[in-house]
């Protein structure tokens, strides 16, 4: 307690304070934009925290975090452009509610979860660091091999439509991650002699293609012109916000654990456990049939999710020196920079130091919630610009999104191909979410067998020998199986209740 309290005094500096807020309006500046991820605002703001103490700089980079993290909902919500790749799990949930004028609830519920969510994965960060990231590095290269195989599944789930196209989609998300260097032999793959094609496919380019091109080429053909114009407003963003949470108190729940413990997973982070958590909320539910119509559900649990993933990542980062994900990678320099040495002796040569950066991480996700309401209150004006002023703008903060990540023209031009083919995709009825789910966990999944079945020397049993391994097998094809379960347990109920009604004529 008297760490606390110490944390506490070294929070309350006004340095402190304002390098908290300005951070806030920086992450939320960076976060909204498409291709401006949260790993790129802390990237960016790095130089600055040379000039400052440990404290304000460490506490400005967590605020920064957890305010970019949500910042990705808004375009999302309002645009159908996730300003974040996690974002895109709920993107379009979020946007139909918009079209349907219900902007407010959907920005509002992602709001307060998000905070939710964070406090959570926060609270997780403070009082079971050591023994959450002990768990954590259980983890080896076959029970990740499985932990990809389950979000893998969770493509069936957000699927709208015949499963088949789901599938195919699926499909092409994969083949598009398996473009480059094989992860393990360094062969080149899928490159057709193009040597930009070496490296792969960036992530940031393809998702902005995938989500913000198709819009502006149904705008350019005519499609939106004369839609519906999409209405949203600030005014009334907590209204009726109670009833939803009290509702889906238990989704928020699950939401915020499934984020903390997949982020605590090196390699995993937000994206997988947004997904994740937006499948099971689909699965779990009793009307699954609603989601993708503009349903609070599936928002909820994975925006929760999204921001615990961060409290989650952040345990072996500090604990171990192990970053979670690519944002908690830059954290752990910007920690060695300042003096604070990631590992067990973190937390008794610098106790204060490092709880005080925790509690930084706590009262910013707290933050969120006035923050945020400031952000989409300004936010929703965005759409008071007429499109033939708003579409051009957002192409070319697109372009400056997508050129961001490589500095090379080649990036845009994968913007672009890939926006044509999501085009494409859409206008055959082909969901674009399972071919993001394919892209997100492809990686990892291809990486994390060929290493495993290099380990094992071929042996397959090895996949299952280890008991984490063994559980998440199990679950993985539990859930596989389930489809044809409920077919056979369906086909025998229905020969029963086929025989007593015969049986009953017969008698009759």
């Amino acid at each position: 307690m008297d760490v606390m309290l110490r944390a506490l005094v070294l929070l309350a500096d006004p340095v402190v304070i304002t390098a908290m807020v300005l951070a806030a309006i920086y992450g939320l500046a960076v976060g909204s934009v498409p291709g401006l991820t949260a790993s790129m605002a802390v990237a960016l703001i790095i130089p600055i925290t040379y000039f400052l103490d440990p404290v304000p700089a460490l506490a400005g980079v967590m605020t920064l975090s957890a305010m970019a993290i949500f910042a990705g909902d808004l375009p999302g919500a309002l645009l159908r452009i996730p300003g974040t790749p996690a974002s895109a799990a709920y993107a379009d949930e979020a946007y139909r509610m918009t079209q349907q004028g219900r902007a407010s609830q959907a920005l509002g519920v992602g709001l307060v979860c998000s905070a939710v969510g964070g406090v959570f994965g926060a609270i997780l960060l403070i009082t079971a660091a050591p023994w959450l990231a002990r768990i954590a590095l259980q983890f080896s290269s076959y029970e990740k091999f499985w932990l990809a195989c389950l979000g893998l599944t969770a493509a069936a789930a957000v699927s709208q439509g015949h499963w088949t196209k789901g599938a195919l989609s699926l499909l092409l998300g994969l083949a598009i991650a398996q473009v480059g260097l094989d992860p393990v032999s360094g062969q080149m793959r899928f490159t057709f002699g193009f040597s930009a094609l070496s490296a792969g496919l960036s992530f940031i380019p393809v998702l902005i293609g995938f989500f913000a091109i198709p819009e502006l080429l149904r705008y350019a053909l005519g499609a939106g012109r004369n839609g519906a114009q999409v209405a949203a407003a600030a005014v009334g963003l907590f209204h009726g916000l109670w009833t939803d949470l009290k509702r889906l108190r238990w989704g928020i729940a699950r939401g915020s654990a499934i984020g903390a413990v997949i982020g605590a997973i090196p390699g995993a982070g937000a994206d997988i456990a947004a997904y994740v958590s937006y499948a099971l909320s689909k699965r779990l539910s009793r009307h699954p049939e609603k989601f993708g119509t503009g349903i609070t559900d599936g928002i909820a649990s994975a925006s929760a999710s999204n921001n615990s993933s961060i409290g989650g990542a952040l345990i072996p980062a500090t604990v171990f020196g192990i970053p979670g994900d690519s944002l908690t990678a830059i954290i752990i320099g910007v920690l060695f920079m300042k003096g604070l040495n990631p590992g067990p002796n973190v937390f008794l040569m610098n106790a204060d130091l490092i709880n005080a950066v925790f509690l930084s991480y706590l009262i910013a996700n707290i933050l969120i919630v006035p923050f945020g309401f400031a952000a989409i209150a300004g936010y929703r004006y965005v759409l008071k610009v007429p499109k033939s002023v708003l579409m051009p703008a957002i192409l070319a903060f697109c372009i400056v999104g997508a050129f961001a990540v490589d500095n090379t023209m080649f990036a845009v031009l994968t913007m672009l191909m890939m926006g044509i083919i999501a085009y494409a995709l859409e206008e055959g009825g082909y969901p674009l979410a399972p071919a993001i789910l394919g892209l997100v966990i492809g990686p990892m999944l291809e990486e994390t067998f060929l290493t495993s079945l290099t380990r094992a020397r071929g042996e397959l049993l090895a996949f299952v020998e280890r008991p984490v391994a063994g559980g998440l097998a199990a679950v993985t094809i539990i859930l596989w199986l389930s489809p044809l379960i409920v077919f056979l347990i369906r086909l025998i109920r229905n020969r029963k209740d086929a025989q007593r009604d015969r049986g009953g004529q017969s008698r009759a």
